[in-house]
């Protein structure tokens, strides 16, 4: 039964997607759409593999539950970091990873180009439509 319910669920995100270009004067492209999910996910992985590099050469940048990540090998390390590096981009934070020394000013930036990138797809959209 749970997975009858996560699939209507996941049904209904998809069309709700599907209804934005279906309207004849529909503001939101598909090749917008595309982009920003382009920009997104280049950034995520942009700022873990970051984070990543800082770990290997010994800084300490992140911290999970209060303790350092003791990650087992390097995968496990990089999806740490993938993790921190998306919740960062995408939202304000779970604080269960948290970061600290130079990983905080990285966060920071990248928390504010988490809050910037729509902004600038929302203004490129409005350019967009008054040149209609």
């Amino acid at each position: 039964m749970t997975y009858i319910w996560i699939g209507i669920i996941a049904f209904i995100i998809c069309m709700s997607f599907f209804s934005f270009w279906q309207t004849k004067r529909s503001v939101i492209s598909i090749k917008n759409f595309i982009a920003i999910l382009f920009v997104y996910s280049t950034t995520m992985i942009g700022f873990a593999l970051v984070y990543t590099i800082l770990h290997i050469n010994g800084h300490v940048v992140m911290m999970e539950n209060g303790k350092n990540i003791e990650a087992s090998n390097f995968l496990q390390y990089v999806e740490t970091s993938l993790y921190f590096s998306a919740v960062t981009l995408l939202s304000v934070g779970y604080g269960d990873v948290v970061p600290i020394g130079i990983g905080r000013w990285i966060a920071m930036v990248e928390a504010l180009l988490g809050y910037a990138l729509p902004a600038a797809f929302v203004v490129r959209t409005v350019m967009d439509v008054e040149r209609r």
